[in-house]
C-alpha cells in the first residue's frame, strides 16, 4: 500500500530490527575511533614512548625522570598555550622564542639587582614574574601594532620581533648568562610532590584557566570567530584589529612566564635559552589538532602535544641518540600531524 510505512520485524530479544534490504549503519572500529579523535591518539603515542623508551632503558621509568620531563614540560606548555590563542584567529607568533629569552634576561638583570640590594627572595621572585611578564606583553603590543598598523602579515611581524629579542639579549648579556638572583629559585624547580615542582603545579593551574578562557568564556568564542572568519566576524560586532592586538599581548605574556620558568630552572638568564623554542610550541599546537588555517585547536590537545614532545626528548637524551636528532624528529611529527588534519578534513567532506 503506498504511503504505509516501512514493516519493521522484532528480533528475538525484542529490539527493533531494520527491513531486509536496508543497509545498517557500520560504527568504526576501535582503532579508527582512535585514529579520529586527537586526544586519545596522542595519549595513546606517549604511553607507547614510554614504554618504548623504559624497554630500551629502564630508568625511564623512574620518578626521577618523570619529574625531569615535567620540568621540561612547564615552559613549553606556556609559549604553546599563548601560540594556541594565536593560531586559533589564523595567524603564528614566531617570535615567542626570543620573547622567552628576552624576558628571562631582563628578569635575571632585575632580580640580581634586587637581590645586591638584599631584598627578601620571596619579594624579588614575585617583581621578577611581573618584569617578565610585562616585557613579554610589550613584546606582543610590538606585534600587534606592526600587524594592524604597519600591515605586515603576523609571520612577517613577528619574525622581525623574533629576530630583534634575541639580538637585544645578546647585546643586554654580552652572550654569557646573568647570575646573582636569590639563592633559594633554583630550589623551586625541584621535584618535591612525587614528580610535580611548583612550576609544574603553577602551570597546570594556568593551563586549566587557559583553557577555560579559550573554549568557555566570550575572549574564546570572539577567537575562534575570528579564525573561522574575519570579515563575519567583524560584520557580527567583533573590534578584530583590537581583538587580535589582545591575542597577541597575552601571547607574548605567556612567552614572558615561560621566561621565568626557565630562569628558575637554570638559575640564570640565558640568551640561548628560548633557541627554538617557537618551533617547539608550534609543533605542541598543530600536534595537539589545531588547523594552521585558523578557527580550530583545542588546549586539552595541545597540552598532550607539549607532553610528548617532552617525553620525546627525555627519552632520546637517555638512549643516548645525538640532540640533533630531535630538531628533525620534531618537523617530522608537524608534517605528519598536518597531514593527518588534512586527511581528516577529506574524509568529512567525503561523509
Amino acid at each position: 500500500m503506498s504511503g504505509s510505512s516501512p514493516v519493521k520485524t522484532k528480533s528475538v530479544n525484542g529490539v527493533v530490527d531494520e527491513p531486509p534490504g536496508v543497509p545498517r549503519e557500520r560504527r568504526p572500529s576501535l582503532p579508527a575511533r582512535i585514529a579520529g579523535n586527537q586526544a586519545s591518539l596522542l595519549v595513546l603515542v606517549i604511553i607507547l614512548l614510554v614504554v618504548l623508551f623504559g624497554v630500551l632503558n629502564p630508568i625511564f621509568f623512574s620518578l626521577g625522570v618523570a619529574g625531569n620531563i615535567l620540568v621540561q614540560w612547564a615552559p613549553i606548555a606556556l609559549i604553546a598555550v599563548g601560540e594556541t590563542f594565536v593560531i586559533v584567529t589564523g595567524g603564528i607568533d614566531l617570535s615567542v622564542g626570543s620573547t622567552l629569552t628576552v624576558s628571562s634576561v631582563i628578569a635575571a638583570f632585575a632580580m640580581a639587582g634586587m637581590t645586591g640590594a638584599g631584598w627578601p627572595d620571596g619579594l624579588v621572585l614575585l617583581i621578577g614574574t611581573l618584569v617578565a611578564i610585562g616585557i613579554g606583553a610589550l613584546v606582543g603590543t610590538i606585534n600587534a601594532l606592526l600587524i594592524n598598523f604597519a600591515k605586515l602579515v603576523p609571520f612577517v611581524a613577528s619574525l622581525a620581533t623574533l629576530g630583534a629579542g634575541a639580538g637585544v639579549a645578546v647585546v643586554l648579556t654580552g652572550g654569557g648568562p646573568v647570575a646573582g638572583g636569590p639563592p633559594s629559585a633554583q630550589g623551586l624547580a625541584v621535584p618535591w610532590l612525587g614528580p610535580l615542582s611548583w612550576p609544574a603545579i603553577i602551570v597546570i593551574v594556568v593551563v586549566v584557566i587557559a583553557g577555560l578562557f579559550l573554549h568557555k568564556a566570550r575572549f574564546g568564542r570572539y577567537t575562534f570567530a575570528i579564525g573561522g572568519n574575519a570579515f563575519a566576524a567583524t560584520a557580527s560586532g567583533i573590534s578584530v584589529r583590537k581583538h587580535v592586538a589582545k591575542v597577541y599581548i597575552l601571547s607574548g605574556m605567556f612567552a614572558g612566564a615561560a621566561g621565568m620558568v626557565l630562569y628558575l630552572q637554570l638559575g640564570s638568564g640565558s640568551p640561548s635559552a628560548g633557541y627554538g623554542e617557537e618551533l617547539i610550541a608550534i609543533a605542541a599546537v598543530v600536534i595537539g589538532g589545531a588547523s594552521l588555517a585558523g578557527g580550530a585547536a583545542n588546549i586539552g590537545g595541545t597540552i598532550l602535544g607539549a607532553l610528548l614532545l617532552s617525553t620525546l626528548t627525555s627519552g632520546l637524551i637517555i638512549i643516548n641518540v645525538d640532540a640533533n636528532w630531535n630538531q628533525i624528529v620534531v618537523a617530522i611529527l608537524i608534517a605528519a600531524a598536518a597531514s593527518l588534519q588534512a586527511l581528516r578534513g577529506i574524509h568529512r567532506r567525503k561523509s
